[in-house]
């Protein structure tokens, strides 16, 4: 709750010194600060759901924090766009310094009290990074959002070059897409209940399905739009599955896994968006969604090989 807490603080902090306008070196300090906290806070978030809930719910209290960053993602950019469209950039600033003090007062006046009950030793936490299964199912975590990012990463662009869409359409498409992963969280935090390998190799399959259909779809039309929608249901539901994926090979070490979870991630975007920049470069955006296939591929294959593995 304390690291909870501080989190915010320093939130609120990052947020009205950007609002300062401050010369360009503190501003970027200010925006680092946030980056830098944001595993800290999510895994503490994630822990904090967890251990307040029975053990059947336990998939299902993670679902409701990636919930929350779906309906975030959803309103995020909308809402800051109206601010600064309406008054100027350092009012979003203030408005989501605002935001995060009603948070900093709602974890302080309805999150019990979490005390560490044992401690843990650095060297107990840090031999996570030496077990081969940990490291294979992060490692399929961060293929499977860097294969989500290659073309996610690219979403306007492609939607502009190759679907045709104008600003506006392409603004209510990503606002569709925010609003399908909501629900796609919801879904995916339900089958993570019955079973996490087979709801993880489902969701990779679907990924497959969606990125083949994606480079053979063009225009704006209503295959578009169902394109579009179950995409979002899709891939914000990989985040919740990629999380508890990492967390699933962590057995006595959870919160440090959170924040590994939320480090893979990362890693999988920046390798995701990076492999797709060179493929705009060298072939041209439509290609991408080949790039994404691979990946997921890659992914598929490797969790089949985890899973024979356990089996024997």
């Amino acid at each position: 709750k304390k690291m909870m807490l501080s989190a915010l603080l320093l939130f609120v902090i990052s947020n009205v010194l950007s609002a300062m306008a401050p010369p360009f070196g503190l501003m970027l300090f200010a925006r680092i600060l946030p980056a830098f906290l944001h595993p800290l806070y999510f895994s503490a978030a994630i822990y904090a759901a967890v251990s307040n809930a029975p053990e059947k719910d336990k998939h299902s209290a993670t679902a409701v924090i990636f919930g929350g960053v779906s309906i975030a993602t959803v309103a995020g950019v909308p809402f800051t766009t109206y601010l600064a469209d309406l008054f100027s950039w350092q009012t979003a600033f203030i408005g989501f310094g605002i935001i995060n003090m009603v948070a900093l007062v709602a974890v302080l006046c309805l999150i019990p009290p979490m005390p560490v009950t044992g401690k843990t030793t650095v060297g107990s936490q840090l031999g996570l990074l030496g077990k081969p299964a940990f490291l294979l199912q992060a490692v399929i975590t961060s293929l499977m959002i860097a294969g989500m990012f290659a073309v996610y990463g690219y979403f306007a662009d492609f939607m502009g070059k190759i679907n045709q869409l104008n600003g506006v359409e392409i603004s209510k498409m990503l606002m569709l897409f925010g609003v399908m992963g909501v629900a796609g969280n919801w879904a995916a935090g339900k089958l993570l209940s019955k079973s996490l390998p087979a709801t993880l190799v489902f969701f990779l399959l679907m990924l497959a399905i969606i990125y083949t259909i994606l480079y053979f779809n063009s225009g704006y039309h209503i295959y578009t739009i169902m394109l579009t929608a179950v995409w979002g249901f899709v891939h914000t539901g990989c985040f919740l599955i990629g999380q508890s994926w990492i967390s699933s090979a962590a057995e006595g070490a959870e919160e440090f896994a959170n924040s590994l979870g939320v480090a893979f991630t990362n890693l999988g975007i920046a390798m995701g968006t990076t492999i797709g920049g060179w493929i705009i470069i060298n072939s041209g955006i439509r290609y991408t969604a080949w790039a994404s296939i691979g990946l997921i591929a890659v992914a598929l294959l490797l969790t089949g090989l985890k899973l024979s593995y356990r089996r024997k």
